[in-house]
């Protein structure tokens, strides 16, 4: 019994906590993202990053992205985007990079469906004042943590839920991140609709050293070129098929 005990409490963690798609996915796989559907053109890589905007380190990451000819998509943090950061926000837009939103907060998973809706789409209004356009219909929670609660959130803003590839992190496992190190773990790894999460952020420190995410981008991108990859926006007509089903 006490195994029996262990196994249920273990499955209800990860039901909520865990970084990959579990039970809730399982039953209506639709009301989340975690890959992007392979192509039958170029193989694509949708590079994401978390926790800004960060007011000294996501402009250098833009200037990474365009030197590249990279599409991106940021999933922003709302009590980061100020008067100062508030530019920053505009560029990604006029420069043609998907923005989502995001929180640095676990325990959203908590609140009520209507609360949390009102929350998302305060911080929606917010990011559409600055860029003259509404975010994409994405919601990444703060590292995975989530709920059936909300669920019913995002069901009534219109919104998925935004996960990300297996292992397809800056995470480094109590190391410095460093760019040498992601750029070949990453590219290693990469394979079409992967979803790979860095961050130029920090979901408490707004101000956080991020200087690997515009480096690793700039090692990571003409590799993966090489190869082959284009890199995309998470916001195209792609979420609208399921991850099987191949882009045009």
């Amino acid at each position: 019994m006490t195994i029996l005990i262990v196994v249920v409490l273990g499955v209800v963690a990860l039901a909520h906590l865990a970084p990959f798609p579990f039970v809730f996915e399982a039953f209506r796989p639709q009301r989340s993202v975690w890959r992007m559907p392979k192509s039958t053109s170029a193989p694509a890589i949708y590079l994401t990053f978390d926790d800004g905007p960060n007011a000294e380190w996501t402009s250098p990451l833009l200037d990474a992205l365009r030197d590249h000819g990279a599409q991106a998509t940021f999933f922003l943090i709302d009590h980061h985007i100020t008067d100062v950061t508030a530019p920053i926000v505009k560029r990604m837009a006029d420069e043609g990079h998907a923005i989502a939103l995001h929180s640095g907060a676990r325990w959203l998973m908590l609140e009520s469906p209507a609360d949390l809706a009102a929350t998302l789409q305060r911080a929606a209004d917010r990011i559409e004042g600055i860029t003259s356009r509404p975010p994409c219909r994405l919601f990444r929670p703060h590292a995975g943590w989530r709920s059936g609660t909300m669920y019913q959130a995002l069901a009534q803003n219109g919104y998925r839920l935004a996960g990300w590839s297996w292992g397809m992190w800056d995470f480094e496992w109590g190391r410095e991140r460093r760019a040498e190190r992601l750029a070949v773990r990453l590219a290693r790894k990469a394979s079409d609709g992967d979803i790979i999460v860095i961050h130029d952020g920090h979901h408490r420190n707004p101000r956080a050293d991020r200087r690997h995410a515009a480096e690793t981008v700039r090692r990571l991108a003409p590799e993966l070129r090489a190869r082959g990859f284009v890199f995309k926006g998470m916001c195209g007509t792609e979420l609208s098929r399921s991850p099987g089903d191949p882009t045009p």
